[in-house]
């Protein structure tokens, strides 16, 4: 931008045909990118996402300085023509029509004040929506956090859950058996004894 800056008036259109043809190259690529991105492992996957996304916004905002540069360069180049038509022209003695438009000169200025303000307000409030995402993603990740830990404390329930089954059944066996001996032992004190 600082070359397009610094270009003489021949050259500064094929320069910013050149800024043009490369951001669309760099667009092509990011899309590309993105596809890439999507098929990263999981654990990668959010994190080459956001570095894309990143890129995207920086190459929009290229494309939108490239944009402003344009805009300028034809106001200038239109204040020019007009100023060398202006000092071209001839003047001679006014006719009837002496009215001056200064009321579509004021009503311009009031609609650029609106659109400032509507701009202002855009940004408020989208900047107000990104801190929302970002409040939200930090509630998401402590939910997650504490879903993994209920999950583990899950997983160390069932395992103690295993464990005191297979000990109440060999209880149960261990009790049987030894109801089993008991009944021998009085049938055998009955048998010999009585």
């Amino acid at each position: 931008m600082g070359r397009l800056e610094n270009t003489d008036r021949q050259s500064v259109h094929l320069l910013e045909n050149e800024l043009q043809a490369r951001i669309d190259q760099i667009f092509s690529h990011l899309e590309r990118l993105d596809i890439l991105a999507s098929k990263e492992p999981p654990n990668r996957r959010q994190n080459a996402k956001l570095r894309v996304d990143q890129l995207k916004y920086d190459v929009q905002h290229l494309q939108t300085a490239l944009r402003n540069f344009q805009h300028r360069r034809y106001s200038r180049e239109a204040q020019d023509r007009e100023r060398e038509e202006l000092m071209s022209r001839t003047f001679t003695t006014n006719d009837a029509d002496t009215s001056i438009p200064i009321d579509e000169t004021l009503q311009l200025n009031s609609n650029l004040n609106n659109a400032h303000r509507g701009m202002d307000d855009l940004l408020g409030s989208g900047s107000s929506i990104l801190t929302g995402l970002r409040d939200q993603r930090g509630t998401l990740k402590g939910t997650h956090k504490k879903m993994l830990d209920v999950a583990n404390m899950l997983g160390l329930s069932n395992t103690v859950m295993r464990l005191i089954e297979k000990r109440a059944t060999q209880d149960k066996l261990i009790m049987i058996g030894g109801m089993l001996l008991t009944c021998v032992v009085m049938f055998l004190v009955v048998k010999y004894l009585g």
